[in-house]
């Protein structure tokens, strides 16, 4: 969703700042130009909600979606691959299965590297959670609230 600035302003023909993250799709929409093979971060900083550490085994991770794959890790590595043409629902997990090992490796390479242009650490959820102040439950994880 972050794309959605950018683009927005790109449509409206008004210069994106430097400071504006995502991707400007608006040449795509308008035609003119075809869709580029992007990839997009998916990250959790740190578990939230009904996802808490214990009972759901909820942890934090990043990951990449690409126009076919989407790959995560979590602070231990590699967690999910599932490739989205061929299992659409996401039911089989490839990830350190041997004959995508190379697959994965350029999928955390590419994850990696835009971590790194992000300025992403990839820490533990707990040192954020301190960071920034939220408050957590007697589960770890960042509760909903109203």
């Amino acid at each position: 969703s972050y794309d959605i600035m950018p683009t927005l302003l790109g449509l409206c023909q008004i210069e994106i700042p430097p400071t504006v993250e995502g991707y400007d799709y608006s040449q795509h929409l308008a035609g003119q130009q075809p869709l580029p093979d992007t990839a997009t971060i998916i990250t959790c900083v740190q578990p939230f909600g009904q996802w808490n550490r214990f009972e759901r085994q909820g942890r934090e991770y990043r990951g990449l979606e690409t126009t076919r794959y989407t790959y995560v890790r979590d602070l231990q590595g590699p967690w999910l691959l599932f490739d989205n043409q061929q299992d659409p629902y996401q039911m089989h997990n490839l990830v350190n299965e041997p004959q995508y090992t190379d697959l994965q490796n350029r999928l955390d390479a590419m994850l990696m590297k835009k971590l790194q242009a992000n300025g992403d650490k990839f820490r533990p959820g707990m040192e954020y959670v301190r960071q920034w102040g939220y408050p957590v439950d007697e589960t770890q994880t960042v509760p909903y609230t109203q």
